[in-house]
């Protein structure tokens, strides 16, 4: 077995076991597909109107935005090694385009588990269109993606807006900051 297939089943059992106990249903994937897509759209209109409602100047950047995918509860959880896994939708005028899930791993120092919807603005054409064709698309490989900051006057800082692709990540505390979504996997959900 090469390393990398080891490293990736060790991790999957090591975390499998705090992710599941972090979420109140029955797991991902449990439900019928009809029932699926309406919690996912559910939460998606959750996850948004909280970023509108706790960052200045992001429901006018997401009225800009040709597409906005949006996982509202991504799941992380690591002891050594992390992982992060989740499921939303994408966005495209206002209606849903396609359903999606998000993973990613990490090694370093860490611990615990944690929930956080990521949200990821396409705001020119080429990168929705490029993110609608792949197969697969993994930020900062596939396309670069500036993490939203807030400026000194509290709201977004304007560099980080001139970006094709604009990424989010709250907590229940808030707009996180100082992060990479950089090595985040997107792929398709058959739903």
């Amino acid at each position: 077995m090469d390393r990398r297939k080891f490293v990736s089943i060790s991790a999957l059992a090591v975390l499998g076991a705090p992710l599941a106990a972090c979420t109140t249903n029955d797991g991902f994937g449990s439900a019928e597909p009809q029932a699926r897509r309406k919690e996912i759209d559910s939460n998606v209109d959750t996850a948004l109107e909280k970023l509108y409602s706790s960052v200045s100047g992001a429901r006018d950047m997401g009225s800009k935005a040709r597409g906005i995918l949006v996982f509202p509860n991504v799941l992380a959880a690591g002891l050594f090694v992390g992982a992060e896994y989740g499921e939303g939708a994408m966005r495209v005028n206002g209606g849903t385009q396609g359903y999606y899930s998000t993973a990613s791993g990490s090694f370093g120092l860490q611990a615990g588990a944690q929930s956080k919807a990521v949200i990821f603005m396409f705001m020119t054409q080429e990168a929705l269109n490029r993110f609608l064709k792949s197969t697969g698309w993994t930020a900062g490989v596939d396309a670069s993606v500036a993490v939203a900051k807030i400026g000194a006057n509290g709201a977004l800082d304007t560099n980080t807006v001139r970006a094709p692709v604009v990424g989010f990540v709250i907590t229940n505390a808030g707009l996180m900051a100082n992060l990479s979504l950089e090595g985040t996997k997107v792929s398709r959900l058959n739903l």
